[in-house]
């Protein structure tokens, strides 16, 4: 139920917060919150991580990204039930990269794009905008590292 319950969480935040960003902002808008640091913007990404993917012109390319966010949330979802009674971090880490796949994924069938708001920077130096989903993939997934790190030290 925890695996779950933290998915259900993370769709939830990433959709209310991206809700409230289409409400609030229009397309390319931008709202300095820490000056020379953090900006709230509404940008879009049509591509994967890092726009990549983003200009290639295909139907297909949709259908790609549905069947990756598809197979990625069922392949989560099988490696929690396997995993679950290893530790209760790996439930955490699992649920939190799939509840942002899903969080993406809901975008792209909504809107054919992700919509991303968060934007760190240094200067003119900015990281690429991004969203909750994102931030729950990447933490996720640095939990699921860290996990095996110390895992395969105990073992050694």
């Amino acid at each position: 139920m925890v695996y779950f319950s933290i998915v259900f969480v993370v769709i939830l935040a990433d959709q209310l917060t991206k809700a409230w960003i289409t409400s609030s902002f229009h397309l390319y808008d931008v709202k300095e919150i820490i000056p020379g640091l953090f900006n709230l913007v509404y940008v879009t990404n049509s591509g994967a991580a890092f726009s990549m993917l983003a200009d290639v012109e295909s139907v297909w390319r949709h259908y790609f990204f549905y069947l990756i966010g598809g197979v990625a949330t069922i392949g989560l979802t099988i490696a929690y039930w396997k995993m679950r009674h290893l530790r209760t971090s790996y439930t955490v880490a699992l649920a939190l990269i799939a509840g942002g796949a899903v969080g993406n994924l809901i975008d792209r069938v909504r809107f054919g794009a992700v919509v991303d708001f968060l934007d760190f920077f240094i200067g003119k130096y900015h990281w690429p905008a991004f969203n909750v989903a994102d931030s729950a993939i990447c933490v996720g997934a640095g939990l699921f590292l860290v996990i095996n790190v110390l895992e395969s030290r105990k073992e050694e």
